[in-house]
């Protein structure tokens, strides 16, 4: 016994795994026990606050959209701030975090992520039009909105915003950039082994330097077209998918909702059960299409809009296609790959087995441009990143030079998390992001009185056959005036609808 003893004491002790250990189980307890009962009630309190907003506005949310491209007056359109948002949310969110969540919950995972997106939609709602309404002007015709200058100007606490700001630039700016690269690097290690993980990275430092060194102007430039696209595309491979394997999809459905219940264990995954199936539903579904985590509102903050909740519709339908179109076709795109996925079996995990489901589904020829499609998307993710964080080094007084600075750090970020291992760096932005939304979901719940205000304002113009124009002073749906020299009436003397 004594030898035996002897040379278990000899066995190395690798601290990456107890670290990596030891942070999941803080990640675990934090999203069962507070982040996922904080995150549905809130979103339950604000759809019904807002009486559905998410539903009886869905044609308003379209025609936004449709609208949006035009009216920035030379500063960021609604369009380039939506596009930022989505180069944001579609991403590995989409493509690991999705397969990640179906591994450890098994099917249902993904009926919850449905859950989350569907009362999310008003939580991102919410807080991108608070965004709007205590946004400041910028340099250049520029402005500068989100949580740190909604808990600012909103709740008269700097200390709380620059508490936030802080928090944003680590998680958003480090953590999750992070993430985003590991998952790159995992997949094209996996595709051909010989290239290493520093390679990639390499590769995203030269592609992302230049367009962040030039400014949140440059990174909307480049995302306005390129995340739409790339969303689009990845969207069209997973409906070639589901139509030649049409018959399989009711069974599927079928799969997930009795997933969702623990109705059936062989639909288990990994962590097994009900509870499994809805904690990371809830987890990769917040990760995904980021609702309530005050990381969209940063972009939403930055656009030029004639009121402030036809940007927060935007947004809001900006929830609805991460999760509920580009979440849904990663899930179809798994489930039906029967030989690929098993339930409970973690052999492939992350972005490699959505790569693999695909190429079980289409051929081995798709190997490659999934490789370049998964690369596409990470570098518009960075770039979204970029943009969240850069309007948080402004709001704490940085200039030209500190936003240089910090898109040095970004891309330092981005080469570290190709060198890291996937846990440590799943369960690190996880804690991250999950901090970061629990200040968010407190502020964005106190303030709401300002966007039903808003809310309210908008639909009052509507009926009135107007097209809606806000004013943020003497506004009598508002609890108060909003800061000036945003939301003057567009001529003087102009008057708001009473109620």
């Amino acid at each position: 016994m004594a030898p035996a003893l002897a040379a278990q004491a000899e066995e190395p002790v690798n601290l990456e795994e107890q670290v990596a250990t030891v942070l999941e189980l803080v990640s675990d307890t934090f999203y069962t026990y507070v982040l996922a009962v904080l995150l549905v009630g809130a979103g339950i309190y604000l759809t019904v606050r807002t009486r559905g907003v998410q539903v009886r506005h869905w044609g308003t949310m379209l025609a936004s959209v449709v609208r949006s491209r035009t009216g920035a007056r030379g500063g960021i359109s609604s369009f380039q701030a939506f596009a930022v948002g989505l180069a944001a949310r579609v991403g590995i969110g989409n493509i690991a975090g999705v397969a990640i969540a179906v591994v450890a919950g098994g099917p249902g995972a993904l009926f919850w992520m449905w859950v989350v997106a569907v009362i999310g939609m008003a939580t991102g709602f919410t807080e991108s039009t608070l965004a709007q309404v205590f946004k400041e002007r910028g340099r250049d015709f520029t402005f500068r909105g989100g949580p740190a200058y909604y808990m600012k100007n909103g709740l008269g606490s700097r200390l709380l915003g620059s508490v936030f700001a802080v928090m944003c630039i680590v998680s958003v700016g480090g953590t999750v950039v992070m993430v985003q690269t590991n998952a790159l690097a995992g997949v094209v290690s996996a595709t051909v082994p010989s290239v290493q993980p520093w390679m990639v990275g390499v590769c995203l430092v030269l592609l992302t330097g230049p367009v962040v060194l030039g400014g949140l102007r440059s990174v909307a430039r480049v995302t306005e077209w390129l995340s739409p696209v790339m969303a689009l595309i990845y969207v069209v491979v997973a409906l070639v998918v589901i139509v030649a394997n049409i018959a399989e999809v009711p069974g599927v459905l079928v799969s997930v909702v009795r997933g969702a219940f623990g109705a059936d264990q062989a639909l288990f995954g990994t962590a097994g059960g009900m509870v499994a199936a809805l904690v990371n539903g809830v987890r990769r579904g917040l990760f995904s299409n980021e609702a309530g985590l005050g990381t969209v509102p940063n972009a939403a903050g930055t656009a030029t809009v004639s009121h402030p909740v036809r940007q927060g519709l935007i947004q809001g339908f900006g929830v609805f296609v991460d999760t509920v179109v580009v979440c849904t076709a990663t899930g179809l795109l798994i489930l039906l790959a029967t030989d690929t996925y098993q339930p409970g079996n973690d052999s492939l995990v992350g972005a490699v087995l959505t790569q693999q489901a695909v190429v079980e589904h289409l051929g081995s020829w798709t190997t490659w441009p999934m490789v370049v499609l998964i690369f596409v998307l990470v570098f518009s993710t960075v770039l979204g990143c970029y943009s969240y964080s850069q309007v948080n080094v402004n709001f704490l007084g940085g200039q030209h030079r500190a936003e240089q600075a910090f898109g040095v750090l970004l891309t330092a970020a981005a080469f570290t998390g190709c060198v890291l291992t996937l846990p440590v760096v799943w369960a690190l932005t996880d804690i991250a992001l999950g901090l970061l939304g629990l200040l968010n979901l407190v502020v964005i719940v106190w303030l709401a009185p300002w966007a039903l205000g808003a809310l309210r304002d908008f639909e009052a113009q509507r009926r009135q056959g107007r097209d809606p124009v806000f004013s943020g002073h003497a506004n009598p749906y508002l609890p108060g005036d909003v800061v000036e020299g945003v939301w003057e009436p567009e001529e003087p003397g102009a008057e708001v609808p009473l109620r």
